[in-house]
């Protein structure tokens, strides 16, 4: 009987609330992807320092690894609690999605909470292997941990990717039928630049997150060997990731080109379909006129990233109903975000890395520092801006094509109770998240 009243209070019916539904998981999905990019960039650092500990026999480095192995435990602890609040939000925000298609996509959260398991599970015995375990044996302890966190968040965003392009099954009368999993989540050729911008993403966002901060204290005067090595390592990763990362932002946008070309006409504003499309860097779409105002136009600029060719054609928005459009304005200026912010990070990273090819030094002038302790939140800003342009352009469609937002939505009335419960507990969270960090940083350790 309880079962039943709450599927009934939950079904999906006309809700006021959508918008608040809406932002709730997009606050969800804000404070968790920062952790998934810790959980699959942060090990191979950790181990990558390790071994070079071991190889050079610097105590500096074998200190700097158990360090970083115990704030990976604070962000791991941290990651299952927002873990966990999405996949709830997941059935109680959206119960007609998850009833419709959970056969679909399943298959894809059943495996990534399996590598979240077997991901604990190590991450367990590598923390407490230090001293503990052979060397060998303790470093290769760590590459589950590289390996799990990888399938976790390759199985999240095969999902998304499925939810972009769905395939491998039939809706008949709202029902699915003749499901094909493994075709639906792994033979979309929409998943594969999704998996690599997302997989770069992480490396770049803890690359200069973690160089943020050993940045910041160099401008304080932190400058021993330990500190120059906390700078290096994430940083020279970030650093070669960032420029790989807008060859791949340029796959990314050929596929939604051929994908989804609404999502792509909203991300530039093109009201029209038109042949030599311009690109507008700035500026306001103004959906009365159908164009961008106040811009900076780039003629044929948008045919030629999008299709190799200055005269190709682009579809505009005017190629669908107005309520088949997405938010132009929010998909735009996140999208722009992204762009902007991660063509900084490409030039910053491409000067850290001829100084220190050409010099075999860091960096001098304190304007690097600078630029590199902005660096670090800006790349959380273009992470939390590239999944507001892939969701927010998505809209209205859920599962693109073929369910609404709308349609998935939950009737339960109380969701501005549960959003405003919601902030409570993030702001709590990080709370705890700042005192343990802070607590690891002052914390003595011996190599």
């Amino acid at each position: 009987m309880i079962g039943q009243a709450v599927l009934a209070a939950l079904a999906p019916g006309e809700q006021q609330h959508l918008l608040d539904a809406r932002q709730m998981q997009a606050l969800s999905f804000s404070v968790h992807i920062p952790l998934v990019c810790f959980g699959t960039a942060f090990p191979a650092m950790i181990l990558f320092a390790e071994w070079l500990s071991h190889r050079t026999g610097d105590a500096e480095l074998r200190r700097l690894a158990r360090r970083w192995s115990r704030v990976m435990v604070a962000l791991f602890a941290v990651g299952v609690i927002t873990g966990t609040i999405l996949s709830f939000e997941m059935g109680l925000l959206w119960p007609a999605f998850t009833a419709t298609f959970g056969s679909v996509f399943g298959l894809g959260f059943a495996i990534e909470g399996f590598s979240f398991f077997l991901e604990a599970i190590f991450i367990g015995i590598y923390v407490y292997g230090w001293d503990r375990l052979s060397p060998r044996l303790h470093m290769l302890s760590a590459v589950p941990i590289i390996l799990t966190g990888f399938t976790g968040s390759f199985m999240v965003i095969a999902v998304n990717a499925w939810m972009n392009h769905p395939s491998g099954f039939h809706l008949v009368g709202g029902q699915v039928i003749d499901v094909h999993p493994w075709r639906a989540l792994f033979d979309n050729p929409y998943f594969w630049h999704e998996i690599a911008h997302m997989y770069l993403a992480g490396y770049i966002v803890t690359g200069f997150v973690l160089a943020a901060i050993y940045g910041f204290g160099w401008l304080r005067g932190r400058r021993g060997r330990y500190e120059r090595a906390a700078l290096a390592i994430p940083l020279t990763i970030a650093a070669l990731a960032a420029p790989v990362q807008i060859l791949v932002g340029d796959w990314a946008a050929r596929d939604v080109a051929e994908y989804q070309p609404t999502k792509l006409a909203a991300l530039e504003g093109l009201g029209r379909t038109e042949k030599g499309a311009p690109v507008h860097i700035a500026g306001w779409y103004d959906a009365g006129r159908g164009e961008v105002r106040y811009g900076i136009p780039i003629p044929h600029a948008l045919s030629f990233l999008a299709f190799h060719r200055f005269n190709a054609q682009v579809q505009g928005l005017d190629a669908v109903a107005p309520a088949d459009r997405p938010p132009v304005n929010v998909t735009r200026f996140a999208f722009q975000t992204m762009v902007g912010i991660g063509t900084l990070l490409a030039l910053l990273g491409v000067f850290y890395l001829v100084v220190r090819v050409r010099f075999k030094r860091l960096p001098e002038t304190v304007w690097f520092y600078r630029a590199l302790v902005l660096a670090g939140p800006l790349s959380l800003v273009a992470l939390i801006a590239g999944w507001v342009t892939t969701e927010v352009g998505r809209q209205p469609w859920v599962v693109y094509g073929s369910m609404r937002t709308a349609q998935a939505v939950t009737g339960a009335g109380p969701i501005p109770y549960g959003y405003a419960t919601l902030v409570i507990v993030y702001l709590a969270v990080a709370g705890g998240v700042v005192w343990i960090l802070r607590r690891l940083a002052r914390a003595e350790l011996a190599a």
